[in-house]
């Protein structure tokens, strides 16, 4: 499948995230993104180097400002099971406006197009990293990460587009 771009409608799919009273739930993406402005973010994996020291806490840092900027959701996407995304959202101090969505079977990963083959390292099907904009469901800004480059998916390129 051809990677979601921008003007495309975002699929839905269901996801996983553990809620404040610690259990788990089951979130569908469009009842997260139906008349708002979110950002998506993916990564390819919890605990790994450039997502747990780079990419989400782009997001964690710079949250306020995006909801100054007319953001309501800061959706992040890997493809871990909940309790891998419990425990990862845990190893943070503060997650300020970030939800931990789990995408256990690349399902909705796949849906956008946007899985990534790592098996011949041994970590199966991820995530390729990204950051989508949408708005009401519709993809305004499209920032996909080639290989494991972390040039364009930040939460910095995300406000200079807003």
């Amino acid at each position: 499948m051809a990677p979601i771009k921008v003007g495309d409608s975002i699929p839905d799919g269901t996801l996983a995230h553990f809620d404040e009273k610690d259990e788990m739930q089951q979130v569908s993406v469009h009842s997260l993104a139906a008349g708002k402005k979110v950002v998506i973010f993916g990564v390819p994996g919890a605990f790994t180097p450039t997502c747990s020291m780079k990419h989400v806490p782009s997001f964690i840092e710079k949250s306020e400002e995006l909801k100054s900027k007319g953001v309501e959701e800061l959706l992040l996407i890997s493809v871990n099971d909940p309790f891998v995304m419990k425990a990862w959202k845990k190893s943070y101090p503060e997650t300020k406006n970030v939800k931990f969505l789990a995408d256990g079977s690349a399902t909705y990963t796949r849906a956008l197009g946007l899985e990534l083959d790592l098996a011949e390292k041994g970590l199966g099907v991820r995530s390729r990293r990204f950051a989508l904009l949408v708005d009401n469901l519709k993809v305004v800004v499209a920032n996909v990460e080639e290989g494991g480059e972390f040039t364009v998916s930040g939460a910095d390129e995300i406000l200079a587009a807003l």
